[in-house]
């Protein structure tokens, strides 16, 4: 008898680690999606708009709530038995509550269409913080944005298992012996 699929995702604020365990598990053979933001990112940075999500935040948005959508649908195609996402469409709004950016009830209704099944949060780690290409953010609002993510998940009813800090392959290993099995 086939289980059903498990989508996993992977939360935290910017510069949590969430990337490098997600290459990791994808070295293991798990079905893995990317987080969408930096490919927005550098999309609107070849025409010319260094940080879309501060020029015109909620275009950015729309641009990542279609990624991730497109994303869930991919996963629901995938033979995996479990399926890890770089982040998930409620980090959409915690972003755009974040930045106080008004923004449609759909973002909101969207949260509550799509359901993940087991959520792994990475707290911030001043150790790991670096600035890069497409993470603007200082630690000081890193941390704060951590705080609107896990703040907006736990509104929508969902349980978050706190990754401990540790090398790359600790955490992978945590994550791993943390999943559900029959």
């Amino acid at each position: 008898m086939k289980k059903n699929k498990l989508k996993i995702l992977l939360i935290g604020g910017p510069g949590t680690g969430k990337t490098a365990v997600l290459e990791t598990l994808k070295k293991r053979g798990f079905f893995c999606l990317d987080e969408v933001s930096r490919a927005v990112t550098l999309e609107a940075q070849k025409q010319g708009i260094d940080q879309l999500f501060l020029s015109n935040p909620l275009l950015f948005s729309q641009k990542l709530l279609e990624g991730r959508e497109n994303q869930f649908f991919n996963a629901q195609k995938s033979n995996s038995e479990y399926v890890f996402f770089d982040r998930g469409i409620p980090d959409v709004k915690a972003y755009l509550d974040y930045y106080k950016t008004e923004h449609p009830s759909l973002f909101l209704e969207k949260c509550k269409e799509y359901f993940y099944d087991v959520i792994f949060h990475f707290k911030p780690w001043n150790a790991i913080y670096t600035k890069d290409n497409e993470r603007y953010e200082s630690f000081d609002e890193a941390k704060q944005i951590d705080f609107f993510i896990t703040k907006t998940y736990q509104n929508l009813g969902y349980t978050l298992i706190d990754v401990p800090f540790g090398t790359v392959n600790e955490r992978v290993d945590f994550i791993i012996n943390s999943l559900p099995s029959e």
